[in-house]
């Protein structure tokens, strides 16, 4: 797996579940990072092992790319409609990892995909990535649609986190110097 914080949203992504592929576009597509991934799971038994697996290389390969995180804004947040949906998503790129995931689902399954992994994937990318993460679907009827928003939220706040702030290029940002 690579990505490319400064991309332009280009992907290729391969993990033998085609609801998490989808995903990880968005993901890719709305925070502009060049994301590759392949992986060859244990499918054959369930999706929990690749989409976790997969949640925790992102955010370790996110992490690397941010080093000392000099100079990046840190935070981000948005607001992401989708027809009825609506979800807000905010992060600090603290090097404190922490999820709050108030979504809730009304089916078992997106495709087939179990739902209650989207929450796990979220928590594997946060603890390796050293994120905050604040995930809430404020409302929304179809669950595809609210899972999409979710994970175009992260883009577009992850988007905004990472992009360089000029007025303090050589600082991180932190009072204490180190994140």
């Amino acid at each position: 797996m690579t990505v490319d914080l400064d991309g332009t949203g280009k992907y290729a992504v391969t993990t033998g579940i085609g609801f998490l592929d989808h995903m990880l576009e968005q993901l890719s597509r709305h925070s502009l990072i060049d994301l590759t991934v392949r992986a060859e799971g244990d499918l054959h038994i369930d999706f929990h092992h690749t989409t976790e697996d997969t949640g925790i290389a992102i955010g370790e390969a996110v992490a690397k790319a941010l080093g000392d995180r000099r100079g990046i804004n840190r935070y981000g947040h948005i607001y992401i409609p989708m027809d009825e949906t609506l979800t807000r998503v905010a992060l600090d790129l603290s090097n404190r990892p922490y999820l709050i995931w108030n979504v809730e689902f009304t089916r078992d399954k997106l495709g087939e995909m179990d739902t209650e992994l989207f929450k796990e994937w979220f928590q594997a990318f946060a603890q390796a990535a050293g994120c905050t993460l604040h995930v809430e679907a404020l409302y929304g009827t179809n669950n595809h649609h609210i899972v999409e928003t979710c994970f175009k939220g992260l883009a577009r706040a992850l988007k905004i986190a990472i992009a360089h702030d000029p007025r303090q290029s050589d600082a991180v940002p932190s009072t204490k110097g180190v994140l």
